[in-house]
């Protein structure tokens, strides 16, 4: 897959804004970005937590704050059927 590195930058017109609240504004901004990555299904949870250099534990709280489950939420009742029977399929197979 190929990499693409994004760089996002906007301008807000506000004054006197301290180092320490700059810095902390872009953090949860970028938070924002890749946790709306991992919503989409854009990135995955591994690459959420490694973009924003925290533990998977971590991003489970993170997600858990955005409303975004740790599950695959498009998966219908159907679909799981079909996996768990072939699930069941493959391990009533006999081994070579």
């Amino acid at each position: 897959m190929k990499q693409t590195t994004l760089k996002m930058q906007f301008h807000l017109p506000i004054k006197n804004i301290s180092k320490k609240h700059q810095t902390a504004a872009k953090k949860k901004a970028k938070a924002a970005f890749v946790l709306e990555l991992l919503r989409q299904g854009a990135i995955s949870a591994g690459r959420a937590a490694k973009l924003l250099n925290i533990s998977r534990w971590e991003l489970s709280e993170l997600m858990d704050e955005a409303g975004i489950s740790p599950f695959d939420d498009s998966l219908t009742a159907e679909d799981l059927a079909a996996e768990v029977n072939s699930a069941l399929q493959a391990f009533e197979k006999p081994t070579p």
